[in-house]
């Protein structure tokens, strides 16, 4: 399996604990690429010396989730790469998993993986039409979620896989999106199961401050909602579906201003300039 497969981590100053615990859940026989998303990589020599299976490369700034990860899969010289988020945890059993699974079938695209088996029951209708009731080893879907993400790279013409105009959201539904538009197969199965705690690898993030990750997820939320809509259905599609999200949040940021709740007006401000932005074709650039 080690010849078959890389992993691939996009790292940001990730917290050196949470990226142990990811790390120490990887099988050690199988490759490692860090993808540090700023200049420098200020843990590289411990990181190196503890794990033998991992390179470190940065970009040398914040490129985000697509773009990060695609300059990983340029470094990648086997069949398949794992995307996975490093606030992660692999179950025990996942690479063995994986590797009975790829043996099986390699007709995919994708192969996606769901949080730990205890919350199966909750992630009903998570993959839209599908449901996990009905989930045997594979089950074909129209998205799966980019915290864990075989890609088959066989399947791909070129190693540039994530639309890199996306900073944050909306990456992997875009890409599923794609591979559906060619008749491609996306897939999830309940034999690869992680832990993912969303949102907290980053120290930065403790630096910054909860009201800065807000700011910045409103903004990209927005942005990446109008930009997906009218890069698969047109523009006034997306203006269409938009537009009352774009009049509502000018509105409540007018009100919490002058009810003066700064928390609130800071919300619905950064939800009104990310839908601007993206509105008139300005690129995902706001950074925290």
């Amino acid at each position: 399996m080690k010849n078959k497969i890389t992993v691939i981590i996009v790292t940001y100053k990730t917290n050196k604990k949470i990226l142990e615990d990811c790390l120490n859940s990887i099988d050690r026989n199988i490759k490692v690429i860090i993808i540090e998303n700023s200049e420098n990589f200020e843990l590289k020599e411990f990181f190196t010396k503890k794990y033998n299976n991992i390179k470190i490369y940065c970009t040398g700034s914040n490129t985000g989730y697509g773009k990060g990860n695609n300059f990983g899969i340029s470094k990648v010289t086997t069949q398949y790469t794992l995307i996975l988020n490093p606030d992660t945890i692999c179950n025990k059993k996942f690479f063995l998993n994986l590797n009975k699974l790829i043996n099986k079938d390699s007709n995919f695209h994708l192969l996606g993986c769901l949080y730990s088996k205890k919350n199966l029951d909750n992630q009903a209708g998570y993959f839209n039409n599908s449901k996990v009731k009905k989930i045997n080893q594979f089950t074909k879907v129209d998205w799966v979620k980019g915290f864990a993400l075989v890609i088959n790279l066989k399947k791909f013409k070129n190693k540039k896989i994530f639309d890199e105009n996306y900073f944050l959201f909306f990456e992997e539904i875009d890409l599923c999106k794609s591979i559906k538009n060619i008749n491609g197969n996306v897939f999830i199965s309940n034999q690869l199961n992680v832990k993912h705690l969303g949102f907290k690898s980053s120290t930065n993030q403790k630096k910054s401050g909860n009201n800065q990750l807000e700011n910045l997820k409103n903004w990209h939320y927005l942005w990446s909602n109008f930009y997906y809509h009218r890069k698969h259905y047109g523009y006034l599609y997306s203006l269409q579906k938009n537009l009352i999200k774009l009049l509502s949040s000018l509105f409540k940021f007018l009100l919490f201003t002058i009810l003066m709740q700064s928390s609130k007006r800071d919300k619905y401000l950064y939800r009104f300039l990310g839908l601007l932005n993206s509105l008139t074709g300005q690129p995902s650039s706001f950074r925290n």
